[in-house]
């Protein structure tokens, strides 16, 4: 079957994807992107022969905007969305979830995000792990994959995953970095997951930030190493009492050294920010420790 990837061109190029797996019963989309990206991926369904209506399927690794916030649309249109458990109630009924957004994000809420609308009880199904979804001649399996977010799905399609935030992004032939927005990072978790992942064997992993990694197991060693190095340091400044708003400026300028390290250009570097922003891991990660040592 074909699997086509989508370039939903949130604020760069390859920032976040969408999926576009061909069924002998329809396409299943994986990954919605944000609702301000709805016109990106109508266009790219399009590009395929397909319009939103098409859709009957849409299979969520988790519930960040990035990934699940144009879900409510898809389902307005008859699409059937699948979620974890823990983010069940979200998708439901949004308001907390899109509040406590925008919050953070203040009058740039609806120009980086869209809106959110509540999916009804009839579209939404929640996947508890291990879960086969069924389409035509595609088997999907759920696999709870928590680390990165609690609510975290990796799908399986044979020797394909499908594999989310819990792979990390990596951009082109950039290195794998680790996405860790708060409320719920967890590394001890995170190695499980990858651990977890690298039991199924895939040939392919496919990361919403973004793309194909056939080289599986050396991508996730990396990305180990590198979740280690920045947890350990911002456990530093975490101790120190600081405050994350100063260490932001420091953490942007340590993380994008190492991507220049790498021979990235200014414009790669900018895609890296772009999918993964320095002040998101620097909130994420000072509430691990937060929570990990009781402070």
């Amino acid at each position: 079957m074909d699997i086509h990837t989508l370039d939903l061109n949130f604020l760069t190029d390859e920032a976040i994807a969408s999926f576009v797996v061909e069924s002998s019963d329809g396409p299943v989309l994986v990954e919605t992107g944000p609702h301000s990206t709805l016109k990106n991926l109508e266009r790219g369904l399009s590009d395929l022969g397909y319009g939103l209506e098409d859709i009957k399927h849409v299979l969520l690794t988790h519930i960040h905007f990035d990934h699940a916030g144009a879900a409510w649309a898809l389902a307005q249109k008859g699409a059937k969305v699948y979620v974890h458990p823990f983010g069940y109630k979200h998708l439901l009924a949004p308001s907390k979830l899109y509040n406590s957004a925008k919050r953070i994000y203040g009058d740039q809420m609806e120009r980086l995000w869209g809106l959110m609308e509540g999916i009804a009880e009839e579209n939404l199904i929640s996947v508890e792990d291990g879960t086969e979804i069924i389409v035509g001649d595609a088997t999907f399996i759920g696999w709870h994959t928590p680390g990165h977010a609690s609510h975290h799905i990796a799908w399986q399609l044979g020797d394909l995953v499908f594999a989310g935030d819990v792979a990390g992004c990596k951009i082109k032939q950039g290195p794998v970095v680790p996405p860790c927005p708060p409320p719920d990072i967890n590394i001890e978790d995170w190695h499980a997951s990858i651990d977890r992942i690298l039991g199924l064997k895939p040939s392919r992993i496919l990361l919403t930030h973004f793309g194909e990694v056939s080289e599986v197991e050396t991508h996730f060693n990396e990305l180990k190493e590198i979740l280690q190095d920045w947890a350990a340091w911002m456990k530093v400044p975490f101790e120190q009492g600081r405050d994350p708003r100063d260490v932001t400026p420091e953490f942007q300028a340590y993380a994008n050294g190492q991507l220049k390290a790498k021979g990235l250009s200014e414009k790669e570097v900018a895609r890296y920010d772009a999918a993964n922003p320095a002040w998101m891991s620097v909130a994420g990660l000072m509430r691990y420790w937060k929570k990990k040592l009781g402070a």
